[in-house]
């Protein structure tokens, strides 16, 4: 049965994202909304590193929106992420890890088949990343990071990573339901145990904000900027209705057996 996600408790909050927009799409009014109520909010973005002389599918992924050859892709999605986490109210930082297109991915079916031999170790690497960041800062009190609906590589990876992290060190974990993929044709229906975190018009108008920061991605995601404003608001709309019988939220999951999980299990668990 579905509840509402209480994370008026909060005050330590890291969020994991696999790439220079899925928080934002994915939680940026709870995270905003989390960030009014006086939490520290840190964005830790993982595969964010700019790779000179891109060749292949990686070049194609920024010459398909219009980017030459010799434009710094990633420190222009960088610069983006910078715009959207101030629009959030959050501190964001990047972990420099390559994206998959630089890990030998060739292509967009790629991205979303098996892990490639030669990537297994990434969940590891992300993990050993996300040591160092924490070891940084003061211990959060929630941790977010993607449930991997759509099941890009990148993102199967942080799940991963973040799972290890919360088991380790017994944190509190909420997963996002990733966005855009949930809006495709074929997205994994809705957990029915769904947590709600009602977000009110403040907290949506940030998350907005943060959206159009990406220009880059807006394009082929969602047709544009006011597309990709349409759909967040829209998703919003759905998820409040389907959580909380009216207004707007996002949905979070608790994984079993970890912090938090209604059902028990894992260590730390809070009510």
């Amino acid at each position: 049965m579905s509840g509402a996600a209480d994370l008026a408790g909060a005050r330590e909050v890291v969020a994991v994202s696999p790439h220079l927009d899925d928080a934002a799409f994915s939680a940026g009014a709870a995270l905003a909304g989390l960030a009014a109520a006086g939490a520290r909010v840190r964005v830790l973005t993982v595969f964010t590193a700019t790779v000179p002389d891109p060749q292949g599918f990686a070049l194609a992924c920024q010459l398909d929106k219009g980017l030459a050859a010799d434009v710094d892709y990633m420190a222009l999605r960088r610069a983006e992420d910078d715009a959207a986490m101030a629009a959030l109210g959050a501190r964001g930082e990047h972990l420099g890890l390559p994206e998959a297109p630089h890990r030998g991915y060739g292509d967009a079916p790629a991205l979303f088949g098996p892990v490639l031999p030669g990537d297994v170790a990434q969940p590891a690497a992300v993990l050993a990343a996300l040591e160092r960041a924490l070891d940084a800062g003061p211990a959060p009190d929630l941790l977010l990071g993607p449930l991997a609906l759509g099941d890009h590589v990148d993102h199967r990876h942080v799940r991963d990573a973040v799972l290890a992290l919360a088991a380790r060190r017994g944190l509190r974990l909420l997963l996002w339901r990733d966005t855009p993929y949930v809006l495709r044709p074929g997205a994994p229906a809705p957990s029915p145990g769904d947590l709600a975190v009602p977000v009110g018009p403040a907290a949506l108008d940030a998350k907005a904000a943060a959206c159009r920061a990406y220009a880059t991605q807006l394009g082929f995601q969602f047709g544009g900027a006011d597309g990709a404003e349409r759909a967040v608001r829209a998703l919003a709309a759905a998820e409040g209705a389907r959580l909380l019988g009216g207004g707007a939220a996002e949905a979070l999951a608790v994984p079993p057996g970890h912090p938090g999980d209604p059902g028990g299990g894992g260590p730390g668990r809070t009510g």
